[in-house]
Parts: structure tokens; C-alpha cells; sequence
């Protein structure tokens, strides 16, 4: 497994993984049409059939384990792929664009190596709601459920996941694993889509 030797040092895992990510969160960020102005429905349901061809295999690979992220009573289940199914079902999305491979995940990853992939799941949230906020006037009558995510918003959430990885992942090499995670779990949707022929 390589490992991000630059952010694995810290002695903490949250300022860790943003060192290890950044460049590739920022790359994210700057190539989602959502983020452009005047992104469309067209833009959204392409964003959605991204997310669930990114999603749908790591939160299957996550649940294969007894242990990690998944299995946190802190963490309860969110039904984020049910979010997105019910968005795509809305009238009026576009036609489906071809699928992406799924990604293959380590059958022997560690804990901490999960932890970071959630990290990104559980960030992209947060992200979420703020494109919620700039699109549900332009968007509307959708209602945008999976960007809208809980009422409460994602900080509570989030402040609890920050707490139990925290706890979780403490040492420099499950630091590092972390990030590792986190990094791979960035690859996998930052990965060009492919071409319909």
C-alpha cells in the first residue's frame, strides 16, 4: 500500500489528511459542473451518476468489514445511494451516460485505511451542502435531496465523525494508512469517465 509519506508525520489525522488531499480535493472541486455558474439539471444528474458509480462499490467494500467506519455507533447508516436513486427518478434528468468501471478496493485494507476513504465520503457532505444552498433557487422544482442530505445539515454528523476517526486512528503508520485511503478514495472518482461509443 504506498503511503503519503508528506502528511503521514502530523500527529494529527484530520490535518493529515487534508495535507494528503488537498491537491486532489482541489482538482475535485474545480472540475464539477455543479460548481460552475449556471449549472443545469443537466449538470446535477450528471454529478449524481458519477457519485453513485463512485459510491455504490466503496460503501459495499466498507460493509464488508465487522469493523471500521461502518460499524461506529456514533456513525449511524445514511441511505445516500436511496438520496441519489430518488434524484435521478425526478422527471425531467437526462439520458443515462455510460457507466464507470467499478473500483477495485483492498480485501485486506486496515481500519485506518477505511477511515480515510470515509473521510472523503463523509466530506463530500459538507460540499454538498453548500451546492445545495447556491442551486436550490436555479434547480427548483427539484428538490435536490442529496446535496439537501438531513435537516439538521452535516456538521453534526461530521463532528462526530471527526471524533471517532480521532479516537480511531492515532499512531504515524495508521496516520498514514489514512491518508492512503483517503487519497485512493480521490483517485477512484477523479479518474476520467468513459467514452460512449
Amino acid at each position: 500500500m504506498n503511503r503519503p509519506n508528506d502528511s503521514a508525520r502530523d500527529t494529527d489525522v484530520l490535518a493529515a489528511l487534508r495535507a494528503a488531499t488537498a491537491t486532489r480535493h482541489e482538482a475535485l472541486d474545480s472540475g464539477l459542473p455543479l460548481s460552475a455558474p449556471g449549472a443545469s439539471l443537466a449538470d446535477y444528474a450528471a454529478h449524481l451518476r458519477m457519485l453513485r458509480d463512485w459510491l455504490a462499490p466503496l460503501q459495499a467494500w466498507l460493509a464488508g468489514f465487522p469493523d471500521g467506519p461502518q460499524a461506529h455507533a456514533a456513525l449511524p447508516p445514511v441511505p445516500r445511494l436511496a438520496l441519489i436513486d430518488a434524484d435521478l427518478a425526478e422527471p425531467g434528468l437526462p439520458g443515462e451516460p455510460a457507466a464507470r468501471p467499478p473500483a477495485v478496493w483492498p480485501l485486506d485494507a486496515s481500519a485506518a485505511y477505511r477511515w480515510g476513504a470515509a473521510y472523503v465520503i463523509e466530506g463530500s457532505q459538507l460540499g454538498g451542502a453548500v451546492l445545495y444552498a447556491r442551486l436550490a433557487g436555479p434547480l427548483a422544482p427539484h428538490p435536490l435531496r442529496y446535496l439537501r442530505g438531513d435537516a439538521g445539515g452535516p456538521g453534526p454528523r461530521w463532528r462526530a465523525f471527526m471524533q471517532a476517526l480521532r479516537a480511531a486512528v492515532r499512531t504515524p503508520e495508521e496516520i498514514a494508512d489514512a491518508c492512503a485511503g483517503a487519497c485512493a478514495a480521490f483517485d477512484v472518482i477523479l479518474a476520467p469517465a468513459p467514452v460512449n461509443t
